[in-house]
């Protein structure tokens, strides 16, 4: 489904990304791992069009994203959650999740029901502003914003940081949901190794902007955990 072929990525004269290369299995939770400073939320800005790259190709469903600007990656199927929320604190949970609505493939003023379904505390909440919810409803809440566009992919930049151990595991359940009941295509950014595990299908460790290892999850042995992972 999405496809990064050789690309290269610069900050000023810094180089970011060598020649990175990443494939992103149709229907499966791909996790892309590796400390931090390797180039993991680099990759997945480049592929929301938020920074440049200077070569290379990105595909998405076949179609190059390369002159795509960011504000029709959304449109084309593809859901953000970036690290750190970065919801809307002054708006309200209502407005937050609105906000995707015009970026549904299929129009619709409505939100979708099965939002909250998954997140039945986001409608307890409708009124109240995003800055006022905990870490870990405000995580939902961005994921919710996320999943209004009725994505094809997921893309989830450490969706577990700074989140309590109680929300975390619903989170697991959700992207396991949305993945294996749903079908739906997850890329995933994640340093703890027990919820990568869980989640994911399949694994991509980066080092110093390179891809370093990947393959089967069930593949990921002690070797490359102590050599990219370990801190």
């Amino acid at each position: 489904m999405l496809n990064i072929e050789q690309i290269n990525q610069f900050y000023g004269e810094s180089h970011t990304l060598w020649d990175l290369d990443l494939q992103v299995v149709e229907g499966k939770c791909t996790c892309l791992m590796g400390r931090n400073g390797v180039g993991k939320t680099t990759l997945l800005q480049c592929v929301m069009g938020l920074l440049p790259i200077r070569s290379g190709e990105i595909l998405f469903e076949g179609q190059s994203l390369n002159r795509q600007i960011a504000e029709r990656r959304a449109p084309l199927g593809i859901g953000y959650v970036p690290q750190g929320r970065q919801i809307f604190p002054t708006l309200t949970v209502e407005e937050n999740l609105r906000i995707g609505l015009p970026a549904r493939r299929e129009k619709s003023q409505q939100i979708p029901e099965f939002i909250f379904e998954l997140f039945p505390v986001l409608k307890e909440m409708l009124g109240r502003r995003g800055g006022d919810l905990s870490g870990g409803q405000q995580q939902q809440l961005a994921i919710g914003r996320a999943l209004v566009i009725d994505p094809k992919l997921l893309i989830l930049d450490e969706p577990t940081e700074g989140i309590q151990p109680n929300i975390v595991q619903e989170i697991g359940d959700i992207i396991l949901r949305l993945n294996r009941d749903i079908g739906l295509t997850v890329l995933l950014v994640e340093q703890k190794l027990p919820f990568a595990r869980k989640v994911a299908d399949h694994f991509c460790i980066l080092d110093r902007g390179r891809n370093v290892s990947a393959g089967a999850m069930g593949d990921l042995g002690d070797d490359l955990i102590k050599q990219y992972l370990t801190v």
